[in-house]
């Protein structure tokens, strides 16, 4: 514990040393605080803990935890997380996505029960160093290359799974182990579909109707809490604990303390991977909502120092029985529409938590876990976004392979699979999509314009062939790009290819392998290689790599962006040089696909 410590300290001192991140912003996100803001952010606050109670209960069922820790993660992530943050735009606390996501990393590990409850703290403080780490790396910007295709079909995927999970608490059923999977779910419930209470089913059925009856005709009020509050009394009067129905444990938070995580390196190495999962959502959750949030208000968000402010928050739900904290959209929008201009509407509603944690505790052993149950199903049903689906899924042809991909994975395995397999199939045809090298050539006809020959022609004068290279010059390309090259030195009459590099992007080492490994087929075949319109990168590149010396500096010609095509020229007469007074032709070879853009 001592080392993990040492650790944190250590990294927020070099944070603090690079000016990578602010260490204590807390004294200038409150600076210059107005006496007219504190009514908005006393009112803010107090709307969005109202919510966030409740909220903070269904999220603790739906990962599979006491309530209690749902709340008490409500409350130090909304304390916690304003120490940390430059902006006000993110409340923070326990979520859907995470929710699911935690349950889903334990069923498919096997672990519930009390060894669940042992593992909870240290997962928790992985997913917080991890997003801590991310931030001091200034990665937040990355997640933008996270396709939302993988976010739709996760959040579908993740939907299914809470309903699923849900539906045997709201109808009675008995259930030996929770499903990890939606496939796994629906099995054990068709499995234990016999056990049905009927007087479960009938409040669940009442909490349904009022609860759909509060949304149509009263939207502005705490729905959930009203519905918690009303089914409890109705229950309570109806069957006075003399029925089979279940209720929830009360909460005694005189027994909330420090709670150190248990480390061990079998444990760190079991919970990588679902850590580090639950990292990627709780950093795309809480980046997204900060910035469209943010930019409502014409502010910009710094996404590093929100991605600190999450991971602070995490670690501090990690020593006091919390769960993982991402940014809340609801709670976040709450509070924005509530008046809250600055942090100290999140230290409010967590102030207020904590307190109901003590004074409403003991009350939650009324609720009727069916009831909460219910109202965590219509969260998952509201999860199910058509709109975004339909987007995804009409779009394009690769974003409907990556939601289906992801969807379908999420629905046969654990989430936190899933999601890395959207992303990586996401990459995979992002690196298909840019990985084109097509090149046709294009030859002057008998009007002098430049158009696609219609066939291969047989030219008896030596050939000098200017090759439009277009687009990424990456890792991805280099193959396709040094096969497109070689059948172009085919032609058993081109002599000398030079190749424009102006629209070459992201050269490197495979890239430059390829262009070495086509250098060695061309002098098999007795061609000659020129370079033109190469780019300070470019060259910076073939400098360190030892290819500029290869290829040689007289047959290299930087770009001049003030005059576009003396480059080439100066390439084309290189090339005449080289050949001496052979007459020669020249050929232009383009990707057609690029062109169309340009002339289209």
């Amino acid at each position: 514990m001592a080392q993990v410590l040492q650790f944190l300290k250590n990294a927020v001192t070099a944070a603090k040393e690079y000016n990578c991140l602010d260490y204590f912003p807390l004294t200038k996100s409150l600076g210059g605080y107005k006496k007219n803001y504190f009514a908005g952010d006393c009112r803010a606050g107090f709307n969005v803990a109202l919510l966030a109670f409740p909220q903070g209960m269904a999220y603790a069922l739906i990962a599979g935890l006491p309530i209690q820790y749902g709340i008490y993660g409500s409350a130090i992530a909304a304390i916690v997380a304003p120490i940390f943050a430059k902006s006000h735009f993110i409340t923070l606390g326990p979520t859907n996505a995470t929710s699911v996501m935690l349950l889903s990393a334990f069923a498919s590990l096997g672990i519930m029960g009390n060894e669940m409850l042992t593992l909870v703290p240290l997962l928790i403080l992985m997913v917080g160093l991890f997003i801590v780490i991310g931030a001091y790396l200034k990665v937040a910007n990355l997640v933008q290359y996270i396709s939302r295709s993988v976010i739709t079909g996760y959040i579908s995927a993740a939907a299914l799974l809470i309903i699923t999970n849900q539906i045997p608490k709201a109808i009675g059923l008995t259930m030996e182990r929770k499903g990890a999977t939606f496939y796994e779910s629906v099995l054990l419930m068709a499995g234990s579909i016999d056990t049905v209470v009927w007087e479960t089913v009938a409040v669940s059925i009442i909490t349904a109707i009022l609860f759909i009856f509060l949304n149509k005709k009263f939207k502005a009020l705490p729905n959930v809490a009203i519905c918690l509050i009303a089914v409890s009394i109705l229950t309570e009067l109806a069957f006075q604990h003399q029925s089979d129905i279940v209720l929830l444990p009360g909460i005694n938070a005189a027994d909330w303390s420090f709670q150190a995580p248990q480390i061990s390196l079998s444990s760190l190495q079991m919970l990588a991977s679902p850590a580090l999962a639950i990292a990627l959502l709780c950093i795309l959750e809480g980046i997204s909502i900060g910035k469209s949030l943010a930019a409502k208000t014409g502010s910009r968000l710094d996404a590093n120092q929100a991605m600190f402010s999450i991971g602070m928050a995490n670690i501090g739900c990690a020593f006091f029985s919390g769960m993982p904290a991402s940014g809340s959209l609801t709670r976040s929008t709450l509070s924005a529409t509530s008046g809250g201009h600055t942090v100290l509407a999140s230290y409010i509603s967590g102030i207020i938590v904590f307190i109901g944690a003590f004074a409403l505790g003991p009350f939650t052993s009324y609720i009727p876990q069916c009831t909460l149950a219910v109202l965590v199903i219509a969260i998952g049903i509201s999860l199910i976004n058509k709109h975004a689906i339909r987007i995804v899924t009409r779009s394009t042809r690769s974003d409907a392979v990556v939601f289906g991909a992801t969807f379908t994975s999420g629905l046969f395995m654990p989430l936190d699979t899933a999601i890395y397999v959207g992303v990586g199939t996401s990459i995979v045809l992002f690196l298909k999509k840019v990985a084109r090298p097509e090149m046709v050539e294009y030859a002057f006809n008998e009007e002098g314009q430049l158009t696609q020959m219609a066939k291969p022609e047989h030219r008896e004068t030596p050939e000098v062939s200017i090759v439009h290279v277009e687009g990424e010059l990456f890792f991805g390309a280099a193959d396709l790009f040094r096969d497109q090259m070689r059948r172009i030195c085919e032609d058993p009459n081109l002599k000398i290819v030079v190749l424009k590099m102006r629209n070459a992007y992201n050269m490197d080492a495979t890239a430059v392998m390829a262009l070495e490994e086509l250098m060695l087929y061309m002098t098999e075949k007795g061609r000659y290689l020129i370079l033109s319109e190469v780019k300070v990168d470019i060259i910076r590149v073939l400098r360190n790599s030892g290819l500029y010396d290869i290829i040689k500096e007289r047959n290299i010609f930087t770009d001049e962006p003030l005059n576009p095509t003396l480059s080439t020229a100066k390439a084309l007469k290189r090339a005449k040089e080289h050949l001496g007074n052979t007459t020669a032709n020249v050929s232009i070879y383009v990707d057609p696909v690029n062109d169309k853009q340009k002339h289209g």
